[in-house]
Formats: structure tokens, C-alpha cells, sequence
């Protein structure tokens, strides 16, 4: 990404943590736990009817509450409670491969977590605490298409400054931005965030949770500022991934994401997609006869750019999905659908 550097919104006490390269499409999916017995709420029902005079305001008192501050040995992160039972989502790199971490409630109240699993490919991990007396369940917009233009307002805690409130809009949706072990098309917004609120939540003015907080960018030596802090571009993990990948963990089942068996890299001069490079014998692209000739200009309709949007839409998608492949080969335009496999890896 030209003028900046895509960062993990590290946590607190850690300053930033550079996000990986994709140099594995189909790398380790992450970490399931056994079967946790749930109490899930509606995400039909908004709080907030969406009118408020000061909508950061009214979010703030509606989810506010909900959003806990996550310490781990080494710093901090944000997260939020989801389910009755007390389910906490938050993002993977916060738990950072930690069994237990202390969860600060909004009311300074601390407890013990239990984290059931974290996914690396979509960067998701649910921690699961006792509910106490009074716990506040935060609504999720599952379901919900976010616009691009609609109010964003972040909820975390930034440097260890818990229910640090921020708002913005959202700037952009389906930008494929890295994972610790993947590509997501993540919710790009310019609200306010900073190290510390990774796993928070971004939520819209009727106080439903759109995304979780999860990477910023920032200045780079090369774009001369300097600046290791927002800039105004951040990306939040849409929840209707989110909320898909902690209902497996929950339910202990594999994480694993879609295989599609290729290599490649973005298409060159008047073409623009997913040039392919290599197709690994026996996959599923090979079995749908993608050849290294190709270029993969569309997956399912939605246009494909460059090879990091195909990683994301594959690695979104789940083993046996069928996807229909718009690809030029040699100037000519043709449809091929491709049943994806499993991804390798731990």
C-alpha cells in the first residue's frame, strides 16, 4: 500500500506489530476448543432507532458497557461481550496464543478468561468469562450490508485508555487487507484507532456492531512522516465473518479455510486481476481447469484487482463452497465454478 504500512493494532503496552506478508494463501488456520454451551441473543433488534442528535453519544451508552479491556503478558487489547453466556470476541493477535487472559469490565470489575480458540487466517478469537451480575451484551449487525459513507463509531482502549469513544464513517468495504495467517475484505474507516484497540468494537449509529477494530496504517519511512499512529485509515474484520469463525470455535470445529491451489501475482499492463502462475496438481483448480495462463478477473461477479482480493475472497469462503470464476485467458472472457477444498496447515 503506497505512502504507508499496514500495522496489527498492537497491543498497549507493546507499541505496533508490523502485519505479515502473504507468502502462504492457504497457511494454518488457527486454533478450535471443545463445544461451549451458549445463550445467544438477537442481532435482529437494534438499540438505538438510528436518530440521534449525537449518535457517538448514544452508541457510547448502549455498547459502551459491553466493551472490556483484554490484558495478556504482553499488554493489551479491546473486545466485547456477545453472548449471554459470556462470550467475548475479540481479535486473535490480542490472545497471541495466551490460554487465559484478565478481562476488565466497563466498570472496572476484573476476571479470569478462558480463551476457546483463535482463527489466524480471519485474525478472530473468543474468550469466554463467568457472566457477572448486570453484564451487557452488545448487539451485532449480522446481516446488516454496511454502506460506505454510514457513521463509524469505535469503542476500545487505546494506550490502555479504556471506553475511549471515536467516530468517523466507514471509508470503504471489502478491502483486502493481511492477517496474521490470511487476507480478510475487511471494512476500511476513518475512526480514530490506535494501538491498544485491536478487538474492539466498530459499530453503526444504532449502536449494532459492524466490525472488529483489527489493523491500522501508518507512516512508513518512505512516505517521510514518520507517524507510527493513525492516519486516518483503519480496517475492522465485518462481523458476519467474525461472528461465522467464533460460532465454530465455540462449537470446537475446525476453522479451516477455503483451498483454491493456486500461485500468482497481480496482472500486468492493460489487463488488471489475479494473474495465476502455478496450479497445484490435483486442486481445485486444477480440477476446474484453471490454467497458469489465466487471470482472474471476478469471483462470484464482484471484481478481482489483484491477487491479494483473490486470497481474501477464498480464504472468506469455506471447504466444499462452490464459486463461479470469471477469468481472461488470452483475451478471451469465460466462467468456470471450482468447489473448494480444505486449506492445510495447523
Amino acid at each position: 500500500m503506497a505512502g504507508g504500512v499496514v500495522v496489527a493494532l498492537a497491543l498497549a503496552s507493546g507499541g505496533v506489530v508490523a502485519g505479515t506478508q502473504l507468502a502462504d494463501h492457504n497457511g494454518p488456520a488457527g486454533t478450535a476448543a471443545t463445544a461451549t454451551q451458549t445463550q445467544p441473543v438477537t442481532t435482529q433488534i437494534a438499540p438505538l432507532k438510528g436518530d440521534a442528535a449525537e449518535p457517538a453519544e448514544a452508541v457510547a451508552k448502549v455498547l459502551g458497557p459491553a466493551v472490556v479491556q483484554i490484558e495478556t503478558d504482553q499488554g493489551l487489547g479491546s473486545g466485547f461481550v456477545y453472548d449471554k453466556s459470556g462470550l467475548i470476541l475479540t481479535a486473535g493477535h490480542v490472545t497471541a496464543g495466551a490460554t487465559q487472559v484478565q478481562v476488565r469490565m466497563a466498570d472496572g470489575t476484573k476476571t479470569t478468561g478462558k480463551v476457546l480458540g483463535q482463527d489466524n487466517s480471519t485474525d478472530v478469537a473468543v474468550v469466554k468469562i463467568n457472566p457477572p451480575s448486570g453484564m451487557v451484551v452488545a448487539t451485532l449487525a449480522t446481516g446488516v450490508t454496511t454502506q460506505v459513507g454510514q457513521t463509524a463509531i469505535a469503542i476500545g482502549s487505546p494506550f490502555g485508555l479504556d471506553q475511549t469513544v471515536t467516530a468517523g464513517i466507514v471509508s470503504a468495504v471489502g478491502r483486502s487487507v493481511e492477517t496474521p495467517g490470511g487476507v480478510i475484505p475487511a471494512v476500511q474507516t476513518d475512526a480514530p484507532i490506535n494501538s491498544g484497540n485491536s478487538g474492539g468494537a466498530l459499530a453503526d449509529r444504532q449502536g449494532r456492531v459492524i466490525g472488529i477494530n483489527d489493523s491500522i496504517v501508518t507512516g512508513s519511512s518512505s512516505s517521510g512522516s514518520g507517524n507510527t499512529g493513525n492516519v486516518g485509515v483503519g480496517f475492522a474484520i465485518p462481523i458476519d465473518i467474525a461472528k461465522a469463525v467464533a460460532d465454530k470455535i465455540v462449537a470446537g470445529e475446525s476453522t479451516k479455510a477455503g483451498f483454491l491451489g493456486v500461485e500468482g501475482a497481480d496482472a500486468t499492463g492493460a489487463r488488471s486481476g489475479a494473474a495465476i502462475t502455478k496450479v497445484e496438481p490435483g486442486s481445485p483448480a486444477a480440477r476446474a481447469g484453471i490454467t497458469d495462463s489465466d487471470v482472474v478477473t471476478a469471483v462470484d461477479g464482484k471484481p478481482v484487482s489483484s491477487m491479494i482480493d483473490l486470497a481474501a475472497a477464498i480464504r472468506t469462503g469455506q471447504p466444499g463452497d462452490k464459486l463461479t470464476l470469471t477469468i481472461d485467458r488470452s483475451g478471451n472472457e469465460r466462467t468456470v465454478v471450482v468447489t473448494l477444498g480444505a486449506a492445510t496447515g495447523n
